[in-house]
Order: structure tokens, then C-alpha cells, then sequence
């Protein structure tokens, strides 16, 4: 909660600095509740959010129509809803492209279709990134951030760090929009299917599930079935059938908290971990890692997110990486 809530105020910086757009909404979260029981359970969750200081709302079922009229013509009912009216969203594929081109514009360089084969070390530091090239071409720097998601831990085996992060895989549909009046305005999250249906210009995305399959990326269609029927439960009438369907892998760790931070080679840093909230915590995560890295007084409090939290991090036990390389 802390991470994330640092990095709204970041993204909104970043907004505001270089005009980036995305198909943003600011219109918040709306969580959705089936039953009375799932009501009932909200208490704990409104209980971090009053500590964390987090607005929020609870809604009835007139209150859910109200902030997300296309709910009107759901076929099932619903109970009531935890609204959360500072909530964002937007295109993250459109974002991520989007500042990649500023920062080619300032002299970033991207080598895209290019592997890593290892990092190479030295006395205690990182000395080179060795690419998975002919010559076995080697990228040399003052620092390094390794930022590679699932793939992570599979980089830093050799290196003798056990980092506890696993691909769990989930599933998406990008939906056609052609009525708007069968459309969420925001994002809902369905909370009995832990399916999330955002909106953006012409598009909703509906995404969800949570799949331990190793870094399987095979399409299953009894995945597909259930993002549809939740779909079609909520706001039905959409062209289905024209949905484009794909899959990616989160990078999870036990305690659903990133490792953000540094390791014991003097400047190798992490920045993954970061589970379903990649997007959500990403300009956070970023600008703590810089502030960390140029002696910078971070923002927040950092207590909590370095690798340092894992006893079994560093003494070779642990997960045992896969045998693959990890995309640059």
C-alpha cells in the first residue's frame, strides 16, 4: 500500500511534466461484492485503508448503478460494492511505449530481441552484462538494476542470490467497445472471480486468474470462458467473439511485497517482485530505486523492501531457477 500509493503521486508527476497520455481515467475502483458474505469480510479490508489514510466508499446496489451505470443492465445480482474514488487507470502497453520513445529522445538506447546470456562478477561487484550474441558482446556500466520481472531469479542463481519470486500466470481479453452504455466507466473488479474489467477509449480490458504453470505461456479455453462469462455477467451485449485473448506472467513473491533495493554486490540492484501491481507500483518503484542509487533521502519509508527480508536469500536455499535466459 505504501509503494503504491507513492507511485499514483509519481505517475501523476510524470503526467504533469512531460504530458504523456495513455487513455487514462481518474475515475476510480469499484469492487463488487455477490454476496452478503463477501460484504460482511470487507471490514478488515476497510481497516487498512482507514490506517493507510486511503479514501473510500462503501456502496449499496443503487450506489454501484450511480458510479458505474452500466451495471444497470447486469444479469446478476449484486450486493454492494468498496469503492475507491482516487483510483487510476489506463493503456499500460500504450504508457510503457509511450515513454520509451521520450526516453529514446533524451539518448536511451533499447536492444530489443537481444538476450542475456549472465552477469558477470568481479571482486564483489558486477562487471559486465555478457549478451547472448556471436561475439558474446559485453554492456558495461556504474550501476545495474535487474528488472526482469519472472526472470529475474533465473539471472541471479549464478551469482549465488535465491530470490523467492515465481511466474504466476494470468489471462486477459481486449474487448472491441461499440456501446458505451455497455461498458464499465472505470474499472470493477469482481470479487468472486478476482476478475478485473477496465475501460478505455474504445476497449475493455478484462483480465484476472492466477495460474501456477512454470513460464507456460499456452492458452487455455476454459480460461477464456470464465473472463467471458464475467464479462457477460456484468455488462452483457459485448462482441465477445472479436476479443483478442493473451497471457503474461506475474512475478509473485511470498509475501505479495516487490524487492525493491540493493543486494550484497555493491551495485547490483532489484527492482521486481511486484506481482499483479507491475503498472500500479512501477513510477514508485522507480523513483525509490533512483533515490537509492544516488544517495538520494527517499520519499518513504523503505523498511521491508530489500531482498535483505529473505533469511534464505543469500545461503543458496530456496527456489530453484529454471534453466532459460531472460529477455534484455
Amino acid at each position: 500500500m505504501r509503494v503504491a500509493e507513492y507511485s499514483r503521486h509519481c505517475l501523476q508527476q510524470l503526467r504533469a511534466d512531460i504530458s504523456i497520455t495513455y487513455e487514462e481515467r481518474t475515475a476510480g475502483t469499484l469492487q463488487l461484492f455477490r454476496s452478503q458474505a463477501q460484504l460482511d469480510s470487507v471490514a478488515r479490508d476497510v481497516e487498512v485503508l482507514r490506517e493507510c489514510g486511503v479514501p473510500f466508499e462503501l456502496l449499496d446496489r443503487a450506489g454501484l448503478v450511480r458510479v458505474e451505470p452500466g451495471l444497470a443492465q447486469a444479469r446478476i445480482v449484486l450486493m454492494g460494492g468498496l469503492r475507491l474514488p482516487n483510483d487510476e487507470t489506463g493503456d499500460c502497453y500504450l504508457f510503457t511505449t509511450r515513454l520509451a520513445e521520450r526516453a529514446r529522445a533524451l539518448g536511451v538506447v533499447f536492444r530489443h530481441g537481444v538476450a542475456v546470456r549472465r552477469l558477470r562478477q568481479d571482486a564483489g561487484k558486477i562487471d559486465a552484462v555478457e549478451l547472448d550474441t556471436p561475439e558474446g558482446e559485453l554492456l558495461r556500466a556504474d550501476c545495474y538494476v535487474l528488472a526482469c520481472g519472472s526472470y529475474t531469479r533465473a539471472l541471479l542463481q549464478p551469482l549465488g542470490l535465491r530470490i523467492p519470486v515465481y511466474p504466476v500466470k494470468g489471462y486477459s481479453l481486449t474487448i472491441p467497445m461499440h456501446d458505451e452504455s455497455r461498458a464499465p466507466v472505470s474499472t470493477v473488479l469482481d470479487e468472486t472471480y478476482k476478475v478485473a474489467l477496465t475501460r478505455f477509449e474504445r476497449r475493455i480490458r478484462v483480465g484476472g486468474m492466477a495460474e501456477l504453470a512454470g513460464f507456460d505461456l499456452r492458452l487455455g479455453a476454459r480460461r477464456r470462458a470464465t473472463l467471458e462469462k464475467v464479462t457477460d455477467e456484468l455488462f452483457p451485449g459485448n462482441d465477445l467473439a472479436a476479443a483478442e485473448f493473451w497471457t503474461g506472467l506475474r512475478p509473485m513473491t511470498p509475501d505479495g511485497t516487490p524487492i525493491i533495493g540493493a543486494t550484497h554486490y555493491d551495485n547490483l540492484f532489484l527492482n521486481t517482485g511486484h506481482g499483479t501491481l507491475g503498472w500500479t507500483m512501477g513510477c514508485g518503484s522507480g523513483k525509490l530505486l533512483a533515490d537509492l542509487i544516488t544517495g538520494r533521502r527517499p520519499a518513504i519509508d523503505v523498511d521491508g523492501l530489500a531482498l535483505s527480508r529473505y533469511p534464505s536469500a543469500r545461503s543458496g536455499r530456496g527456489l530453484t531457477a529454471p534453466s532459460l535466459q531472460a529477455p534484455a
